[in-house]
């Protein structure tokens, strides 16, 4: 497996977020976390790109441990995580957003330029916004250059979180078909998702936590026709 996570706590000062959650990822899979909001799923994801350190359990990628490690070591391990709410830097133009993308690697200017032109590839619609700040973007154009920018660091795990929140329909559909370009292309995602539906359209397996612990598991078809599942998460509303 690329990331292993076991029996995972993670607390928040005095408040325990996470209850021992475990769960794998394997190469080439995009992996959907779900759960309402507060069940644990950000939290996860911020575990694993050490913005947090745990309080107990262990997290191993690509068989190596992450205990200890800083933000940047994983990065140069090769995760890289787009968090919830985009933070591009609104002063610095698309160029260079996606230029400090790299700053954890060592390469070359005539390299990272080239890695800009594939990423700019990957989202056809930055290209003509180039040299544009970030500011001056729409919701949906900051969130293809945030995902762009997480794709300078050349990552073999992709960590997505909620990154339909607050799009209009038609660019989520954009946002998730990119998404499953990129996982074909060899990058695995492990991503959080507001909408269900959409998020087990394009995964291969998901799990569901509630109030910190994995509730539901398994591979995405078998939860789309799941009874539980479509009682308390899909139904008729689809934001979880």
């Amino acid at each position: 497996m690329l990331l292993e996570i076991t029996d995972l706590v993670a607390r928040y000062g005095a408040v325990e977020a996470l209850h021992g959650v475990s769960l794998v990822v394997a190469e080439g899979e995009i992996v959907s976390l779900l759960g309402a909001n507060g069940a644990g799923k950000s939290t996860t994801l911020k575990a694993v790109s050490r913005v947090i350190a745990p309080s107990a359990g262990t997290i191993t990628f690509a068989g190596t441990s992450l205990d200890g490690l800083q933000p940047e070591d994983v990065v140069a391990l090769g995760i890289a995580h787009v968090p919830e709410g985009r933070r591009i830097f609104p002063g610095l133009s698309v160029i260079d957003n996606l230029r400090l993308g790299a700053t954890a690697r060592r390469a070359s200017r005539k390299e990272i330029d080239g890695d800009v032109d594939e990423a700019l590839g990957v989202f056809p619609k930055l290209r003509g916004l180039a040299g544009k700040l970030g500011w001056t973007l729409s919701g949906g154009e900051q969130q293809m250059l945030a995902i762009a920018r997480g794709l300078m660091a050349k990552p073999r795990l992709l960590l997505l979180d909620e990154p339909s929140l607050g799009l209009a329909p038609l660019i989520v559909t954009d946002v998730m078909e990119t998404i499953v370009r990129i996982a074909r292309g060899g990058t695995t995602v492990l991503l959080v998702e507001q909408n269900a539906h959409l998020a087990l359209q394009i995964a291969s397996r998901a799990y569901v936590l509630e109030t910190g612990r994995v509730a539901l598991s398994g591979a995405a078809s078998t939860l789309l026709a799941s009874e539980e599942m479509r009682r308390a998460y899909l139904g008729s509303a689809v934001r979880v």
